[in-house]
């Protein structure tokens, strides 16, 4: 017989569904007095007293993503997905706040000079590419289209050399894993910018949820390697260098820890990339470890949404055959009112 997350709270009256879609400031202060009030009001317990320990891992809820007018929001079918996940999202943590015992958010985390940002590649006229709307291919360097910027190398202390040959075989590594060719993307979750910042209304229920129940919330930065991308954070795009030395490494110790868990839970955007990679990556892991452990996993679907451009780019069947093959593999697909059973 399974056990299942069910005492459901109440949603606090602080929380406003319409303020999902903005930037606000966080009044941390009266949070942490009403979260610890909440606690004594609904017996809720320490997470350190927990019989069943339960992880709620969001990736990347960030204004660069989760806002409109920020430089990468994840619109969806609907054209208001990531506010619409989120709103499901927040909902979801205070209704299980006395189940959840970690909550840890990934951060994507970008300086301007990296190899998927404009300002890496020029082509023979001198301009970078437009983002968003250029993908950069060995054949397209064999053929000069795109070359990297030699200004880039003095800021990264590197030879500009040795750059032009990590960049070469980076691209190539990505064209034979047989994923996408490295796509151009706008600057976006630049550190010390508002785009980096988690969205103020999931922040705030993290914070309230680690005050009501003593749990650090724990927050994981990804890419911020100049030389990879990081759409998983439990591993970068390419790990070794032309000279077959290691450049990035896999996130070991968060690996574990999931697995540790008695029950994971993911949500966050976007569903057809960082979301979708980051879960590929874990039942990598676990496929070779054990595969019954792929039960623990449960995937919010209707907190996620694919990356859509309308008459550009739809990637929401891409999305979809990723959840299929992760459900086919033991995870379990649920909603944020469904019942979460443990093992």
């Amino acid at each position: 017989m399974t056990n299942s997350i069910q005492n459901q709270l109440p949603i606090p009256s602080h929380f406003n569904p319409d303020t999902v879609g903005e930037v606000w400031r966080v009044p941390y202060q009266e949070r942490a007095i009403a979260a610890e009030s909440w606690a004594k009001q609904h017996h809720i317990k320490p997470a350190a007293e927990d019989k069943n320990s339960v992880c709620l891992l969001i990736i990347d809820p960030q204004n660069t993503f989760c806002i409109p007018g920020f430089e990468l929001f994840v619109g969806g079918k609907s054209g208001g997905g990531a506010i619409e996940d989120n709103v499901r999202l927040c909902e979801f943590i205070y209704r299980n706040l006395g189940d959840i015992t970690k909550i840890i958010p990934t951060m994507d985390t970008h300086t301007a000079m990296q190899i998927f940002h404009p300002i890496f590649w020029l082509n023979e006229n001198g301009e970078h590419p437009i983002p968003s709307a250029t993908m950069i291919t060995p054949e397209d360097i064999d053929s000069g289209i795109w070359k990297v910027n030699p200004s880039v190398s003095y800021s990264l202390n590197l030879d500009y050399e040795l750059l032009a040959k990590h960049a070469y075989h980076y691209v190539k590594q990505l064209s034979e894993n047989g994923k996408y060719p490295l796509t151009v993307w706008s600057y976006h979750s630049m550190l010390g910018g508002i785009g980096h910042a988690v969205v103020s209304a999931v922040e705030e229920a993290v914070f309230f949820h680690s005050i009501a129940r003593n749990s650090q919330a724990q927050f994981e930065i990804k890419g911020n390697n100049p030389l990879t991308e990081n759409y998983s954070v439990l591993s970068p795009e390419v790990l070794e260098g032309f000279d077959s030395r290691p450049i990035a490494h896999k996130n070991t110790a968060l690996i574990q820890q999931l697995l540790a868990y008695d029950v994971v839970i993911i949500a966050g955007q976007a569903k057809s990339h960082c979301v979708a990679w980051t879960i590929d990556d874990l039942l990598t892991e676990i496929k070779q470890i054990d595969a019954n452990l792929a039960r623990k996993i449960h995937l919010l679907e209707d907190c996620t949404s694919p990356v859509v451009v309308p008459g550009v780019v739809d990637y929401s069947e891409m999305a979809d055959r990723a959840f299929a093959k992760f459900a086919e593999a033991g995870m379990k697909i649920v909603k944020s009112t469904d019942l979460i059973s443990y093992l």
